[in-house]
């Protein structure tokens, strides 16, 4: 299983070690509007887990340059997170964070049983065939609404792998690969 917006927390990816010190950061919701008028916002979930918001006590703001904001109260109102940010305290303050996304860092994420990944951890995996024929590097995952989708490069071409049980055989971060089964007309693109 995988995952990356923490919707899955995605958990996205199992995965390979990143030698950049800077912290990695994990969507796990966007707000999509203010609610209310003391400026709390509502925030659709981007995690397998939404009662997560419940014992956050801080969070991340922003996609580019995330910023730490601390989390007052957050509560379930139908599919929806009411989250109430310190220093939010009207609608037209609330009304400046629409459409931001939600992260938390990468180590305070929900931790992943033993065969998930987050998404972002198989970037860069050499990807072959189970007959032993490489096929190129993952360069990037597409989630799609029923399965992920991994476009895997190599010089000429560009190849895209469905992430199911039939192709995907083994994931190994290790030797930073993965094994795939090639279903009939795969490569007949």
């Amino acid at each position: 299983m995988n995952f990356d917006s923490e919707q899955n927390e995605k958990p996205a990816s199992r995965g390979s070690e990143e030698k950049n010190s800077e912290p990695r950061f994990l969507v796990i919701g966007q707000i999509t509007r203010p609610h209310g008028v003391r400026g709390d916002v509502r925030v659709m979930p981007h995690t397998d887990l939404p009662e997560r918001f419940g014992w956050l006590q801080m969070v991340y703001v922003g996609l580019d340059d995330p910023r730490p904001v601390v989390v007052e109260n957050a509560r379930m109102h139908k599919e929806w997170i009411i989250l109430k940010l310190a220093g939010y305290n009207s609608r037209d303050d609330a009304e400046l964070l629409r459409g931001e996304f939600l992260q938390v860092a990468e180590e305070d994420a929900i931790p992943l049983d033993e065969d998930e990944y987050f998404l972002h951890q198989l970037e860069g995996l050499v990807v072959m065939t189970d007959e032993g024929a490489e096929l190129g590097v993952l360069a990037e995952v597409l989630e799609t609404g029923a399965n992920n989708v991994f476009v895997v490069r190599d010089s000429t071409r560009e190849v895209l792998i469905p992430d199911i049980p039939q192709v995907v055989q083994t994931i190994d971060f290790e030797r930073k690969r993965m094994i795939v089964r090639l279903l009939p007309g795969l490569l007949d693109a």
